[in-house]
Parts: structure tokens; C-alpha cells; sequence
């Protein structure tokens, strides 16, 4: 743009030159009768020679050889051309990637799109091109340049801006990128001055905000994405306040330490925690897996005792109702009741045993004998085998 306006510049001054020399008559040339007039009239009283003249001076020395002399017509030609040439110079492209801002004196005139278009010649009007669809990055806590003699980025950290005081009073060390487009060309030219200046101060602010309502662990572990979404719309918002034109795509961590004097000890801290975690998470999973057991344990021997209670008092009620039943029996009938309980008894007495009968009437000498076990099982052999039969 500076080239453009110094060619308007010179175009303008050569203007001016000719038609000059088109309303001076009593001259062959369009410089005048001679050089050394000129030499003259440009001396001021004190003798130094003025600047702009000899400008002037050199000036039309240096086009006399383009004109040719006493012929209006060529000089009425050159005119149409160069005016042509400045009307023509209000073309101008805007690419795909950018947007047109085109500006009448200063004032914002209209926003155009990719493509071919025309704007009044300088200085008139002018168009400002910047680029939308690039993305842009602001790096806070360190800068990174490409080495002259590889193609590996060197990284020089920048203390002041990366120190940030946690929530519980801790200090990290914090590396984060901001990535941002243009979303508003007209504002973004018009109603921010230094827009990386901006969202760099924004931004660092922002995170110091954050950074200072949160403890350390997250911000070291598994809180990061969401310290980087919360500082990105925060930024966004006051960006949008003041109508930047400016749209911020991603907040990233790049990096999250304590600093490096205590780093070693921190990281001794952070095992430690690790391994109690870990004996922690197995503390707990024994206790998920006994738990259940002793609940099951105890609710079974609760089902069995309440079973047993069930059985003997159901027992009793049974021994109490016989017992009831035969003293019943017994007050109507005792001796039939009396005689009834002691065969009962005998029965459940000796129905166990092996027993040798004895008739105490037989006579002296000899013993009689009742083979009463060879009898049981001989009538068992014999039942037996009419089942088979």
C-alpha cells in the first residue's frame, strides 16, 4: 500500500508539471526558457538554495527528454493516460481466504467479498485485505523461533508471564497457546489498535483468574480441559464486548509444572499419592467383596435360627398338646391309660435290642430258648424274596 500511494504521489506531481507547462506561453519548453533562470529564482535572500526547488529542478531535468517539445497533443495524450491509469488503479482482488474493507477517507464504506471488485482510485478511497480463514496463535509463558541451521523450534520460556498462583497457594508453571481467527473484518480493523497486544493481555488474565480459584492437582492431572474451555469462552466474551472481530477457535495447555527447583520434590509428593491412591482403590475393592459375603453369612444364619425357633416351638406346642391329650385320656381311664404308656414304653424300650425270652414257668433243668433274632431275620429273608418273586 505505501508503494501504491508514492506511484499516486508521483503521478500527481507530474500532473501538476504539465499542466504548468500547457499555461506557460512564453516558453519553447515545458521547464521554462532555460535551466540557469531556474538556478536563479530558486536562491532565497541568504543565498542557500531552497530545497524544493532543487527538487523541482532535478525533477524536470530528469523528464525533459520524455517530452517532446511545442506539441500540446502529445501532452493532452499523456494526461488521458495517466488519468486512465488512475482510475484504472480502483481494481482490485480479494482472495479466498480474505475479506474487503474498503475505506472513503478513513470511514468505513463497505465489506466485500473473494473476487474481482472496484473502488474509487486513491486517495479517495482504499481497500484493506485481511486474511479471515487464517488461523492465528498468541503463545503465553514462552516464544518459540525457527533455528537458522535446522528445522527444529527453539523454546525460550518467559517466567514473568508463565508463574501463576494456584487456588491453595501453590505455584505452577504454566505454558498455554491461544488460537484465534478473524470472524468481523470490519471490526476487527476498526475497533482494536494492537489486536495481538489484546488478546494476549486478555488471555493471560483470564488464566491468572482461573488458575487462582484452582487447587493444584487438577490443573496438574485431569482438570486441564476444563480449565482450557472455561478461560476460552471468558475470553471470547470479553472480546466480544468490545466488538473485536476477533473469535477465539481453542485455549490450549501446552504445558502445567511446578517450577523446576521444586519439581523433584513435587513429583516425590505426587508418587506418594499414587501409592496411597492405589492402596486406597484396594483397601476398597476388599471391602466391596468381604462386605457382601458377611451380609450374605449373616442374613443365612439368621434365616437358620429363625427356622430353628420355628421347628422347636412348633415341637413343643406338639409335646405340650400330646401331653395334654393323654392326661385327658388318662383322668378318664387311668389304669387303660396307665397300662397303654407303660407298653408304649416297653415298645420304644426294647423294639432297638436283641432280646432272649425266658418263660419262668418251664420246668427246672431246662432252659428254654426263643431264637427271637434268627426268627426277625429269617421272616426278613422271606419277605425279601417275595418282593423278587
Amino acid at each position: 500500500m505505501h508503494s501504491q500511494n508514492n506511484s499516486y504521489i508521483k503521478i500527481v506531481l507530474l500532473t501538476i508539471k504539465i499542466m504548468s507547462w500547457s499555461s506557460n506561453n512564453d516558453d519553447d519548453s515545458p521547464w521554462g526558457k532555460n535551466s540557469k533562470d531556474n538556478s536563479k529564482s530558486s536562491y532565497n535572500g541568504s543565498g542557500r538554495k531552497n530545497n524544493s526547488d532543487d527538487f523541482f529542478d532535478n525533477f524536470q531535468d530528469r523528464l525533459k527528454n520524455f517530452f517532446p517539445k511545442k506539441n500540446p497533443a502529445s501532452f493532452s495524450l499523456i494526461l488521458l493516460i495517466l488519468v486512465s491509469i488512475w482510475t484504472l488503479s480502483g481494481f482490485y482482488r480479494v482472495g479466498t481466504d480474505e475479506q474487503g474493507v474498503v475505506t472513503r477517507f478513513g470511514e468505513y464504506v463497505r465489506t466485500t467479498e473473494p473476487g474481482l471488485h472496484y473502488h474509487l482510485p486513491f486517495p479517495i478511497e482504499s481497500a484493506n485485505k485481511p486474511k479471515v480463514t487464517r488461523v492465528n496463535r498468541i503463545e503465553v509463558g514462552f516464544r518459540t523461533s525457527q533455528s537458522q541451521f535446522s528445522q527444529n523450534q527453539q523454546t525460550r520460556q518467559v517466567p514473568e508471564e508463565a508463574l501463576m498462583l494456584t487456588g491453595d497457594e501453590n505455584i505452577v508453571d504454566l505454558n498455554f497457546t491461544v488460537f484465534w481467527i478473524i470472524n468481523d473484518a470490519k471490526d476487527f480493523l476498526f475497533n482494536v489498535r494492537n489486536p495481538i497486544a489484546t488478546i494476549k493481555s486478555i488471555g493471560e488474565s483470564v488464566m491468572r483468574e482461573k488458575i487462582g480459584q484452582t487447587p493444584i492437582g487438577p490443573i496438574l492431572s485431569e482438570g486441564k480441559s476444563i480449565v482450557e474451555e472455561e478461560v476460552k469462552n471468558k475470553v471470547q466474551s470479553v472480546l466480544d464486548y468490545y466488538n473485536s472481530g476477533i473469535l477465539v477457535t481453542q485455549v490450549q495447555l501446552q504445558k502445567a509444572d511446578p517450577p523446576e527447583l521444586v519439581i523433584e520434590s513435587y513429583r516425590d509428593v505426587q508418587r506418594a499419592k499414587t501409592d496411597e491412591q492405589r492402596l486406597r482403590n484396594e483397601a476398597e475393592a476388599y471391602r466391596n467383596d468381604i462386605i457382601p459375603k458377611a451380609r450374605g453369612d449373616a442374613e443365612r444364619k439368621v434365616q437358620e435360627a429363625e427356622a430353628y425357633k420355628q421347628e422347636v416351638v412348633a415341637k413343643a406346642q406338639g409335646e405340650a398338646q400330646r401331653f395334654i391329650s393323654v392326661y385327658d385320656s388318662y383322668k378318664n381311664s387311668k389304669d387303660v391309660t396307665r397300662e397303654r404308656i407303660y407298653l408304649e414304653t416297653l415298645e420304644k424300650t426294647l423294639g432297638k435290642i436283641d432280646k432272649i425270652i425266658v418263660d419262668k414257668n418251664a420246668g427246672s433243668g431246662i432252659v428254654p430258648y426263643l431264637p427271637l433274632p434268627e426268627l426277625k431275620k429269617k421272616n426278613r429273608n422271606t419277605n425279601q424274596d417275595k418282593v423278587n418273586e
